[in-house]
């Protein structure tokens, strides 16, 4: 069996919770896209993980784990994070597998994101400064591009890093007056890099489809969430990838036909980091108490989230482009203690009604949300351990969730713990 998991709002839906909980019967679980942008967290029992880069599978120790060629690789950020859970007791060797396709993200790239973000000014878009952009620019451009194999080939690498860095200097300086960055510091660090990472090292798409071959059952994680996909979110308010399950083909090589299941996340409301349009955004109180009582700060960067009702718009749309099987919807312990609870069931634009989801940004900037008005629960749920133990008026919300979105919720998270996961029989 293999499953792809995806984020079906606009990002830190929980995925991290659910590969972990679904690597327990994967052999391989496979990050196919996105960067060190990308903040996963997984509890196991009371300890925390805050991955990045790792797949989340990572933490369960007889489990292949694969950085595909879709991803954007900052080599400082995924050292740091195998030698983070080595010091816990969990060892990668022999078990993490590094595209030699990936590319890399350099101080340049980071600071490029930065000069770009200040000369925006009150226009920036609102990137984790993490150099994604410009590393996934520079792919697109090819001229300037910098891949996991020139790790193996230190004389070529230097050649490239002193004819890329000699362009960027030119244009840092002509653009911002910025000062020139060292060739030689970021080949020093770069012939550290290719000592630690060459055991992991290797060619992804032969592992994957022999893999296959043997039967073998993969999990595809995703990162980010569909409505920040480079072409099918709300651009230019997205991020550099393809974050919906359609990046996934491209990002590992490994074609949609060979998925048995696609299952999308969401949280029981809406939450969105950043810049850009966000229809049922609660800039209030409801707002201010689902961010506290929710944690909604992000991983990556610690920034506050925006919180809002859930949208069932948003989601179904997620749904229909990503070829959605189940939901797994997470966070419904968040929302206890509600009086009342709104779902965003359709959009008005301009006075006509719609339930289609418009990804352009000028357009989503002028939807009004029509809500459906539902009873919240003051119960604690976050002990239940079936779906049955849940309030009648919890059950409601989840039955309008896949009423609106016309796929059946197979999870429900009731808390940040593994065991916190109501699983649905079907």
């Amino acid at each position: 069996m293999n499953t792809c998991v995806v984020g079906l709002q606009w990002g830190d839906e929980g995925k991290g919770k659910i590969v972990d909980i679904l690597a327990e019967e994967a052999q391989i679980v496979v990050r196919y896209a996105g960067g060190a942008n990308a903040g996963h967290t997984v509890v196991v029992g009371d300890e925390k993980f805050a991955l990045h880069l790792l797949p989340s599978g990572s933490v369960r120790q007889d489990a292949i784990c694969v950085i595909a060629n879709g991803v954007v690789l900052d080599p400082e950020c995924v050292i740091g994070e195998i030698e983070s859970i080595a010091e816990r007791g969990i060892s990668l060797a022999g078990r993490l597998f590094i595209s030699q396709n990936a590319h890399l993200v350099l101080d340049y790239h980071k600071a490029e994101d930065q000069h770009r973000e200040n000369a925006l000014g009150k226009n920036k878009i609102g990137t984790t400064i993490r150099g994604i952009g410009p590393c996934y620019a520079d792919k697109i451009g090819r001229s300037y591009a910098v891949r996991v194999a020139d790790l193996c080939d230190l004389d070529t690498l230097k050649e490239k890093l002193g004819k890329n860095i000699d362009y960027k200097n030119k244009l840092f300086s002509a653009l911002y007056q910025a000062e020139p960055m060292s060739v030689d510091n970021i080949y020093e660090k770069c012939k550290l890099f290719a000592k630690k990472l060459a055991p992991y090292i290797s060619d992804t798409t032969e592992l994957l489809h022999s893999s296959i071959d043997e039967g073998k059952s993969i999990l595809f994680e995703g990162a980010q969430g569909t409505l920040l996909d480079l072409d099918h979110g709300t651009f230019p308010f997205v991020t550099s990838s393809n974050a919906s399950s359609l990046g996934m083909s491209a990002g590992c090589g490994v074609p949609a036909r060979l998925v048995d299941k696609f299952i999308g996340v969401v949280k029981a409301y809406t939450t969105r980091v950043g810049q850009g349009p966000f229809p049922s955004e609660q800039d209030n109180e409801i707002g201010d108490y689902i961010r506290e009582k929710g944690h909604e700060y992000g991983t990556t960067t610690g920034r506050p989230r925006r919180c809002g009702w859930f949208d069932a718009v948003a989601v179904n749309y997620s749904v229909t482009i990503g070829g959605i099987d189940q939901i797994a919807l997470l966070h419904l312990d968040t929302i206890s203690s509600m009086e009342e609870l709104k779902v965003c069931k359709a959009y008005e634009i301009d006075g006509k009604v719609t339930s289609f989801f418009p990804s352009d940004a000028g357009t989503l900037a002028k939807v009004k949300c029509v809500y459906e008005t539902v009873p919240g629960w003051d119960e604690d749920i976050t002990g239940v351990e079936t779906y049955a133990e849940l309030p009648e008026n919890a059950r409601k919300y989840v039955n309008l969730v896949e009423k609106l979105t016309g796929t059946p919720v197979s999870m429900v998270g009731v808390g940040p713990k593994r065991k916190q996961t109501i699983i649905r029989s079907r």
